[in-house]
């Protein structure tokens, strides 16, 4: 059950909404609502939530607006709320931080299971004693959540740190795209495992050509590996 952490929802839909907001109650939860992204992005950043969902298509300001400016000083768990064929969407809302997200229409349970999960994964979080992984030349302190490349701090984002830490805990083992995105996401994308690509194309930008390295090696038909 919810043990009485709190959820925003920031929904402009109000029935949508008000049948989310039933269901979290009914699981224990906590509830607030904000019905557009300026209202949202206020509550987001002076409540004291434990998860957010967020609505992409907002009035005034729209989601990942909103999620890029709460990221500029919050770390809380954030699910996207987003259109069916909207993958741009997707792709920059991971970027810019978000934990997940749900496709509409949902069904409650899985939308539940999100949360759970998305909860579960911050408690984790702030349990960990500090890891670090390292591999030709890089180096990933987790509790700081800091990449250096020769000494030189490398900024990542939510997602591509994600992935190179995957990567490195499991040095030298070859990750298909679906275990990937499982460990990095915490479920499965229904298929769309292409996401991989476009975040390992990222880190290959920002290490590999940067620095002059071969740090991820793709295995044809199967995924990526780091290998020492």
């Amino acid at each position: 059950m919810g043990e009485g952490k709190k959820i925003l929802i920031i929904e402009d839909e109000e029935k949508i909404a008000r049948f989310v907001e039933l269901e979290l109650l009914h699981e224990g939860y906590r509830t607030d609502k904000a019905y557009n992204g300026r209202e949202g992005l206020e509550k987001a950043l002076n409540g004291e939530n434990d998860l957010i969902l967020l609505d992409v298509m907002l009035p005034e300001l729209n989601g990942l607006e909103v999620l890029r400016r709460l990221r500029k000083s919050s770390e809380v768990p954030v699910i996207l709320l987003t259109a069916r064929d909207a993958v741009m969407d997707k792709v920059s809302g991971l970027d810019s931080g978000a934990d997940d997200y749900i496709t509409k229409p949902f069904a409650i349970e899985e939308l539940l299971a999100r949360i759970r999960v998305a909860l579960k994964r911050k408690g984790a979080d702030n349990k960990e004693e500090e890891t670090v992984l390292e591999a030709c030349g890089v180096t990933l302190a987790d509790e700081r959540h800091e990449v250096k490349v020769c000494k030189e701090t490398v900024e990542l984002t939510h997602r591509e740190y994600e992935l190179l830490k995957a990567l490195l805990l499991n040095k030298n083992i070859v990750m298909d795209r679906e275990k990937l995105l499982n460990i990095v996401c915490g479920y499965d994308y229904g298929g769309e495992t292409n996401l991989i690509d476009v975040y390992v194309r990222y880190l290959r930008g920002k290490i590999d050509d940067r620095f002059g390295i071969k740090l991820i090696h793709t295995v044809r038909g199967v995924g990526y590996v780091i290998k020492e």
